[in-house]
């Protein structure tokens, strides 16, 4: 079977992971959103880990809060940061599992273009932590564009 790209381009989403891989993705992003007139929703979602005791459950609501409220500012001074450079720029914050929360707001938000940094890690250390990239490129909804960071691109 084969598709054909949603064009034109007018909504890109980009997962970041507040490190040096997403700010990789997220400038290719920008510099792309420019050019095609598009919108980026940058994007972050974080988990709260399982707590197996009952008396933990009063404190876990506050470290969610207290996370969710980190998050938050620290995806707010990516935001400003990004639209410094020029063009539209919204942030998007859920709870959840991060490449899940991607296909379910790149579906809901009818995203046109998901682009993703990654780390190029491969063999044992990619097995062993796993890939977000992997998995929003194999559930996401739309195209998605790996952006390997400088280290790796060489």
């Amino acid at each position: 079977m084969q598709m054909t790209p949603s064009l034109p381009i007018k909504h890109i989403l980009v997962p970041h992971g507040f490190d040096d891989n997403s700010e990789a993705a997220l400038n290719y992003a920008v510099t792309l959103a420019r050019t095609l007139g598009a919108r980026v929703t940058v994007f972050h979602a974080f988990e709260i880990p399982s707590l197996g005791a009952p008396e933990v459950l009063v404190l876990a609501t506050d470290w969610t809060k207290q996370i969710a409220d980190a998050a938050r500012e620290h995806l707010q001074t990516i935001v400003a940061r990004a639209r410094g450079a020029g063009g539209s720029v919204d942030a998007e914050l859920r709870q959840g599992s991060a490449w899940r929360e991607v296909e379910s707001f790149a579906k809901e938000a009818h995203v046109d273009l998901v682009v993703v940094g990654s780390h190029g890690r491969r063999g044992l250390p990619r097995a062993l932590l796993g890939s977000v990239a992997e998995q929003i490129v194999r559930t996401a909804p739309c195209p998605v564009l790996v952006v390997r960071s400088a280290e790796h691109s060489g």
